[in-house]
C-alpha cells in the first residue's frame, strides 16, 4: 500500500470524530497522576491493605494519558496500552462500561495516538498494574502510521532524519538523549560550585579565530558586510578576562564547514572554561574532577563499556609526554627535526605516508591521530606539545619550543584540550604573523583561503589592557556523551544531525 492508502483510514477516522462533535486536537487535558504515578499510587494502596481484604484493589479515580502504543481486541474487552514519557500503563476497556463519547473515541483510535484516559487502577490476574476505564479521551490524532517496527525501529537514514519518530520507536534512545542532558547539567553544576560564572559570547564572528577550522559565512544585510559562524569560544572568553571575571565558562555551539564522520558533525557543542592564576596542570585537575562527575552522574559508576572495551574514570589518571609517546609509537623524535622539510623527509624515511603541504606542526599532528590517538582506551593525558602546534599557548619556562598544553583522550579520540593561555601581546602578535605568512609562502598556500585564517586584532588590542595569568580548558560534550553513553557515532547523540538533503 502506497504512503496515502496507509493514511487515509486514519483521516476517515479523523472525519468521524469531527462528525460526532468530538474534538481531535483539543487545548488540553487535566491529567492527574503520571504512569509512574498511577502504578505508584496502587502500589502504595496495595502496601497499605492486609493480604486477606487483597481480593480486589481499586484506587480512587485518576486521569492518565499517553501514546497509545498497542492495542488487542478480545471480543467485547479491549486491553491497550498507553505510553508517557516514562513509563507504560496497561488500560483495560470493557465497551460495556463506555458511554458512546468513549466508544467513539476507541472505535476511531489507531496506534499513535494520543489518548486520555479516566478510571481506577487495579491489578489484573496476571498481576499487571493496570487502569479500568470509565471514560477515553481523543487528545491528538495521529495521521502517519507508525514504523513497521514499531517497537525497535532500525532504518538509520529514518532514524536520524524523523528524530522524532526515533524517539517514539526505540525508548532506550531517549535514555541516551537525558543522559546527555544529565552531562551538561553536571558540567555546569560543577563549574558553579566552584566559583565560575556561566556568560554567552557572539556566535556571529567578524574574524575568524581560535582555531584553525574552515568556517561557515553568512551575510549582514543590515551592515552589508559577511560574518563568520563562531569555529570556537575561546577568543571571547579571553576577552572577559580581560575585563576582570577571574573564572568564566560557556556551554555553546562552534560551527565547521569541513566534513562529516561518526566523530564530527558540523555544528557541535563546546565547553570551554577559563581561570586567572592558573596554569595547565591546575586545569588538568578541573578536567579530571568534571569528567569524572559526568562518567558518575550519568552512569551510576566509574565503569563504562565503550568500542568493546572497559574503561575505568577512577582517579587520577595517566599522564604521558607527547614526545615520548611518539618516539615509542613510530621512532621519530621531532625535536631532532626542527622544520616542516626535514620532519617531513624523517616521516618518509619510516615508510609513512604524509601530505608534503602539511605544516611541521600539523604533520605532528597527523602522527598523533595515526599512531596514539586510536590505542589510548584509558583516560590518559598527552602533555606538552610543540609550539607549532600550540599557538595561543604558553611555553614552557625553561624550553621556548614546546608549549604547556596538554589534551585529554579516551576511547581512542580527543575529549579535551588545555593551555597555559599566552598573555603576551607581543608575542601572541609575533605568532598569529608567522602562521599566516608560513601559509602565503609556504606549501599550504592553497589551503590559506580555505581556512580563511587572519589576524584577530581586537583580540590583540584586548591583550594589551592585560590578561593575568591563565589556564584554560576545553570539552567536547558530543564525544564525551558518545563516551559515557556507549554509542559509536556522533549522530547518536545529537539530536538533529546534519544530513545530505534528499533532494
Amino acid at each position: 500500500m502506497s504512503g496515502n492508502n496507509l493514511q487515509q483510514p486514519r483521516f476517515d477516522k479523523l472525519d468521524a470524530l469531527q462528525a460526532a462533535g468530538i474534538p481531535a486536537y483539543p487545548a488540553t487535558f487535566k491529567r492527574s497522576h503520571s504512569n509512574q504515578q498511577a502504578i505508584a499510587l496502587y502500589e502504595e494502596l496495595e502496601n497499605k491493605t492486609r493480604p486477606e481484604e487483597n481480593a480486589q484493589l481499586y484506587t480512587e479515580k485518576v486521569m492518565a494519558a499517553g501514546r497509545l502504543t498497542a492495542k488487542r481486541k478480545m471480543g467485547q474487552i479491549v486491553f491497550a496500552d498507553i505510553t508517557d514519557e516514562y513509563a507504560r500503563l496497561q488500560v483495560f476497556i470493557s465497551k460495556a462500561d463506555l458511554d458512546e463519547k468513549s466508544q467513539t473515541v476507541l472505535q476511531n483510535s489507531d496506534l499513535g495516538d494520543f489518548i486520555g484516559v479516566c478510571g481506577s487502577v487495579t491489578r489484573t490476574k496476571t498481576g499487571e498494574v493496570t487502569i479500568k476505564a470509565a471514560e477515553l479521551f481523543m487528545l491528538s490524532k495521529s495521521l502517519q502510521p507508525m514504523p513497521e517496527k514499531f517497537h525497535g525501529l532500525t532504518d538509520i537514514e529514518m532514524r536520524y532524519r524523523q528524530r522524532y519518530v526515533d524517539l517514539i520507536a526505540n525508548i532506550e534512545v531517549r535514555d541516551i538523549f537525558r543522559k546527555r542532558a544529565r552531562i551538561i547539567s553536571t558540567i555546569r553544576n560543577y563549574l558553579n560550585s566552584h566559583g565560575f560564572m556561566e556568560v554567552e559570547t557572539p556566535i556571529l564572528h567578524s574574524e575568524v579565530g581560535g582555531a584553525a577550522a574552515r568556517p561557515f559565512i553568512t551575510h549582514y544585510n543590515a551592515l552589508d558586510e559577511d560574518f563568520y559562524l563562531r569555529i570556537a569560544l575561546e577568543l571571547h572568553l579571553k576577552r572577559l578576562m580581560v575585563g576582570g571575571y577571574e573564572k568564566v565558562y560557556e556551554i555553546g555551539r562552534c560551527f565547521r564547514n569541513e566534513g562529516i564522520s561518526t566523530r564530527h558533525n558540523p555544528e557541535f557543542t563546546m565547553m570551554e572554561c577559563y581561570q586567572a592564576y592558573a596554569d595547565y596542570k591546575d586545569v588538568m585537575k578541573t578536567a579530571e574532577e568534571i569528567v569524572h562527575a559526568t562518567v558518575v552522574a550519568a552512569n551510576g559508576s566509574e565503569i563504562v563499556q565503550y568500542n568493546g572495551n572497559e574503561i575505568s574514570f577512577a582517579l587520577p589518571w595517566k599522564r604521558i609526554d607527547l614526545r615520548t609517546a611518539i618516539i615509542e609509537a613510530c621512532g621519530i623524535d621531532y625535536t631532532l627535526y626542527p622544520t616542516q622539510t626535514k620532519l617531513l623527509k624523517a616521516i618518509q624515511d619510516k615508510g609513512i605516508k604524509a601530505d608534503p603541504k602539511r605544516e611541521r606542526g600539523k604533520l605532528i599532528d597527523d602522527l598523533l591521530s595515526e599512531f596514539i590517538e586510536p590505542n589510548i582506551i584509558q583516560p590518559t593525558f598527552l602533555m606538552d606539545y610543540p609550539l607549532d602546534m600550540s599557538p595561543l599557548a604558553k611555553t614552557k619556562e625553561n624550553d621556548p619550543l614546546t608549549a604547556e598544553r596538554f589534551e585529554l583522550f579516551c576511547g581512542g579520540m580527543e575529549l579535551a584540550n588545555a593551555f597555559s593561555e599566552l598573555n603576551d601581546p607581543q608575542e601572541q602578535k609575533k605568532r598569529f604573523a608567522r602562521q599566516l605568512i608560513a601559509k602565503k609562502e609556504g606549501k599550504e598556500a592553497d589551503l590559506l583561503e580555505k581556512e580563511e585564517e587572519t589576524i584577530d586584532k581586537d583580540f590583540i588590542t584586548a591583550l594589551e589592557y592585560g590578561m593575568p595569568p591563565t589556564g584554560g580548558l576545553g570539552i567536547g560534550i558530543d564525544r564525551l556523551a558518545m563516551l559515557i553513553t556507549g554509542m559509536p557515532s556522533i549522530r547518536e547523540v545529537v539530536f538533529f544531525p546534519q544530513l545530505r538533503n534528499r533532494e
